[in-house]
């Protein structure tokens, strides 16, 4: 019952491409600007900040040092039934944060909260993490409660865990997702185990996060998508975050939680700008997150591909569909009461991921959907999922590996005109 659409290739792909070109979202707009530039270049330099509602803030920097803004909109880079405007936006009560800004607050005020919160991994203690999540709180909590840690992941992911079974609430930052293939035995065999394989006499309450994802030009082994590695692994729990708003309510679900927690953070999303509230909130740890209703298809993504979707949800409802966007947030288990309720109203269903396609979260999550909902399918399930191959460096064959919008459009239509 289940179609798999590969990444287009060669002309296909080029021409797909030309035709949603004032459709596009460029993500390399998310990333920081190059460390290789000429001091010459660093004093015009510009940064931009792409907020998650679509508008963006470009700093521009000129030669006599004087900082000016623009602001503009990305045109179609965002989908929802009524577009706000950066305009409404700025006026609704709270504070502006960037997404490692919202983890960083998120983090702060649970080890305010519970002086049983720690955190561990490389570089995160004076040089404030590698995307500096944890910048500032050596300084404020001291060396013990935010250890730098040797370059050795399994040792200090092994002893998270036995701090986790003491009584302590330690985070495990991973420098990088990919790094952490040299904890799995610790992961698999402690982390998800001991509470089964004491009877129920410890508990593990840690958080295992970092950086993942397709980058730009990051190479392979920095490429990494380890969401379907940890999937089987009985006793973990995994979120992705994709906003500043699910980042922080994630983070301090996670923290809470008794379990044993993998937060999974996109490289590229790190600069996405939100309104967020001033008061305490948290995010349900195994709850999905209904970005846009709609009547004609059910899309079901997380992560960075959630952007991909709504950029091609702009040019589907130009078309006369309604797509109807969920971001599923919990990669395990999968929140089956509001997909199920999706589904009986579409009778259509769309996945989106970066994940692998072989074994990925596409490929769990259709299963799930054909076991329990099979009944209300009208139409196979398709799932657009990333090649299965390393990641090129070489940035066009890149971004041939991951699922693009035009590719989106282009299955949904595809899909809807299978029923007509």
């Amino acid at each position: 019952m289940t179609t798999i659409f590969q990444g287009l290739g060669g002309a296909a792909a080029a021409a797909a491409a030309a035709a949603s070109l004032t459709n596009s979202f460029d993500s390399k707009k998310l990333l920081l600007p190059s460390p290789r530039r000429s001091l010459a270049e660093r004093k015009t330099s510009s940064f931009l900040v792409v907020r998650s509602d679509g508008s963006v803030n470009l700093n521009l920097r000129s030669s006599n040092g004087r900082a000016r803004t623009v602001d503009k909109l990305i045109t179609n880079a965002v989908a929802t039934k009524a577009d706000t405007s950066a305009a409404s936006s700025a006026s609704k009560p709270g504070h502006e944060l960037l997404l490692f800004e919202a983890l960083r607050e998120g983090l702060e005020e649970e080890m305010d909260r519970d002086l049983q919160v720690c955190v561990m991994g490389e570089d995160v203690g004076h040089y404030g993490g590698s995307y500096k999540v944890t910048k500032g709180l050596a300084e404020k909590y001291g060396d013990l409660r935010v250890l730098d840690t040797p370059i050795a992941e399994n040792s200090f992911t092994g002893m998270g865990i036995g701090a986790a079974m003491t009584g302590l609430r330690p985070i495990v930052e991973g420098m990088n997702m990919g790094f952490l293939l040299l904890a799995f035995n610790q992961i698999s065999n402690n982390c998800g185990m001991l509470h089964y394989t004491s009877g129920g006499q410890f508990t593990i309450p840690i958080v295992i996060r970092g950086p993942g994802g397709v980058g730009r030009q990051l190479g392979a082994e920095h490429s990494q998508r380890l969401e379907s590695y940890f999937q089987s692994i009985p006793g973990i729990q995994m979120v992705a975050c994709s906003t500043p708003y699910n980042a922080k309510g994630l983070m301090k679900a996670a923290i809470r939680s008794e379990n044993p927690v993998i937060l999974f953070e996109h490289v590229l999303l790190y600069n996405l700008k939100e309104r967020i509230p001033d008061e305490e909130y948290i995010c349900n740890l195994e709850e999905a997150e209904m970005v846009r209703p709609g009547e004609h298809v059910t899309i079901l993504t997380y992560s960075r591909m959630r952007y991909h979707v709504m950029q091609a949800a702009k040019t589907l409802v130009n078309k006369g569909y309604d797509p109807e966007v969920i971001d599923i947030r919990s990669l395990k288990p999968f929140d089956l009461h509001m997909i199920g309720n999706s589904v009986k109203k579409t009778h259509r269903v769309m996945i989106v991921e970066e994940c692998m396609r072989t074994g990925g979260i596409g490929a769990s999550l259709t299963a799930a959907i054909n076991e329990n909902f099979h009944d209300y399918l009208d139409a196979p399930i398709v799932c657009l999922s990333s090649q299965d191959v390393p990641t090129p460096y070489a940035g066009t064959l890149e971004e041939w590996t991951v699922v693009q919008p035009a590719q989106i459009v282009t299955a949904v239509e595809q899909l809807c005109q299978k029923l007509q």
